[in-house]
C-alpha cells in the first residue's frame, strides 16, 4: 500500500508540472505573437529587432546548408534505392520518380529539415538563453526596461519561421536531384524519363503542404529552444539538462505534428 500511494503521488506530481509546463508555454507563445504581430502597430517602439532576425536566420538556415544537402541528398538516393527494388518486381521502375519526388516534398523534406535544425539550432537557443538567465542577463534586461521576450526570443523565432522552410526548400530538390542521379547512373532510367515523371507526379500543392509543415516545425523548435532555456535552473548542469532536453521534446513534437499533418491531409483527400 505505501509503495501504491508513493507511486500515485509521483504520478500526480509528474501530471501537476506537465500540465503547468503547458500553461507556461501557451502563455510565452500568447506573448510572442503579441510582440511579433500587434506591438509593432501599435507602437514604434515595439518595432521587430530585424538586425538580429537577420543575424539569427544566418545561424539557423545559411549556416546549416551544407548539412541538409547533404543528408537530403543521401535520403533521396536512398529511397530511389528503396523504390526501385520493389517497383522492379511490378515492371513499373518510371514511378521511381514519383515515389522520391512526393517523399521527398511531402514528408522527408520537411521533417528530416525540422530535425537537422532542431539539433543545431534549437538547442542553441537553449544554451543560449540559459546561459544569460544563469549570468542574470536577461534580468538586466528586465531592469533596463527591455522586454525578454521581445529582445531575445522573437527574433529567434521569427528567424526559424523564416529559414526552415527555405531550408525545406533546397532539401526537397536536393532530394529529387539525388533520386535522380541514382535512377540514371544505376538504375538505368532516362535522364528524360525521370524528369518528366517527376514534374507529373507533383504540383505547387504537394510543395505548399511540406511548406506549411515546416513553418509550424519551425515555430515548434523555436519555441522549445526559448522556454526551456528561459525555465533553466541549476547552473551549468540545468544548462546541458535543458540543451538536451530541447532536442528531444523539439523531435518529439515535430513528429506528433507530422502525424496531425498526415491524418489531416489524408481525410481531405
Amino acid at each position: 500500500m505505501p509503495q501504491l500511494q508513493e507511486s500515485l503521488a509521483a504520478l500526480g506530481r509528474v501530471a501537476i508540472g506537465a500540465a503547468e509546463s503547458a500553461r507556461s508555454s501557451v502563455d510565452l507563445a500568447k506573448e510572442i505573437f503579441y510582440w511579433m504581430f500587434v506591438a509593432p502597430w501599435r507602437r514604434i517602439r515595439s518595432n521587430i529587432r530585424w538586425e538580429s532576425v537577420v543575424e539569427q536566420g544566418v545561424r539557423v538556415g545559411w549556416d546549416a546548408i551544407v548539412i541538409v544537402f547533404v543528408i537530403n541528398l543521401f535520403v533521396g538516393m536512398i529511397s530511389a534505392l528503396q523504390s526501385a527494388s520493389l517497383l522492379r518486381q511490378f515492371g513499373q521502375l518510371l514511378l521511381v520518380a514519383n515515389a522520391v519526388a512526393l517523399s521527398m516534398t511531402r514528408e522527408l523534406g520537411p521533417l528530416l529539415t525540422a530535425i537537422i535544425v532542431s539539433g543545431r539550432s534549437g538547442s542553441a537557443f537553449t544554451a543560449e538563453i540559459g546561459s544569460m538567465k544563469m549570468a542574470e542577463e536577461v534580468d538586466a534586461l528586465t531592469t533596463m526596461g527591455l522586454n525578454p521576450v521581445r529582445f531575445l526570443m522573437v527574433p529567434r523565432v521569427l528567424s526559424m519561421m523564416i529559414a526552415v522552410p527555405v531550408l525545406t526548400l533546397i532539401a526537397d530538390f536536393t532530394g529529387i536531384f539525388g533520386g535522380w542521379l541514382v535512377a540514371v547512373t544505376i538504375v538505368d532510367l532516362g535522364s528524360w524519363q525521370y524528369i518528366r515523371h517527376t514534374m507529373d507526379a507533383i504540383d505547387m500543392g504537394d510543395v505548399m503542404r511540406g511548406l506549411t509543415k515546416s513553418v509550424v516545425f519551425a515555430f515548434l523548435i523555436a519555441m522549445t529552444g526559448c522556454y526551456l532555456g528561459i525555465k533553466v535552473e541549476g547552473g551549468a548542469e540545468g544548462v546541458g539538462r535543458s540543451t538536451t532536453n530541447s532536442v528531444v521534446v523539439s523531435i518529439f513534437l515535430i513528429i506528433f505534428a507530422n502525424l496531425i499533418f498526415t491524418a489531416f491531409f489524408y481525410a481531405i483527400e
